[in-house]
């Protein structure tokens, strides 16, 4: 039977009536669970008048409805601990063969040497562009150059062509014609 709220805050179940939690809880010498209120003092072998019994059964009702609740999300909580600490067991040992790999690099190698040389290969990098650029820029230029003479050698050989045109049909106009006979 699962405890049930009424209106004043106090719970009841079945013949134990439970107090609020402003109430201090005690254990009897005689192994009842007892209430009593937060500003009467315990006193060792007497049982005061407003303190009830409670019978063997619903304590280990409630202990066990109690554990029952609460032990699976510990169970898994536990579980959730251990999976934990193997993965960060795991973690650990890889963070340090990496640092041990930075001690090995930093051994092996001179890290000015490699700057030093970054910084040549950066500046051969930065010549290559340069001259990179150049180039485009000079074949660009060829191309509009070789465009212009292109059109160039097209416009002449148009004007050639209708030069010949003309001539052709000046000498057409200058050849004799038979006059027509009326």
């Amino acid at each position: 039977v699962l405890p049930s709220a009424d209106p004043r805050g106090t719970f009841s179940s079945g013949r134990v009536q439970l107090q609020p939690p402003s109430l201090r809880q005690c254990f009897h010498p005689t192994t009842c669970l007892c209430f009593l209120d937060s500003t009467t003092p315990p006193s060792e072998g007497v049982i005061p008048e407003d303190v009830m019994t409670v019978d063997k059964t619903t304590i280990d009702k409630l202990a066990r409805g109690l554990l029952s609740h609460y032990l699976p999300d510990l169970q898994h909580s536990k579980q959730a601990l251990q999976e934990l600490t193997q993965n960060q067991v795991v973690l650990l040992d890889t963070l340090e063969q990496e640092i041990a790999k930075f001690k090995d690099c930093n051994s092996l190698l001179d890290i000015n040497s490699l700057f030093t040389e970054a910084k040549v290969y950066h500046n051969k990098l930065v010549n290559i562009r340069k001259d990179m650029m150049m180039i485009h820029e000079r074949t660009t230029k060829l191309k509009k150059r070789a465009l212009k003479l292109q059109q160039q050698r097209q416009k002449e050989a148009l004007e050639k062509e209708q030069q010949r045109e003309k001539e052709l049909e000046r000498e057409r106009q200058l050849i004799a014609k038979p006059a027509k006979r009326t």
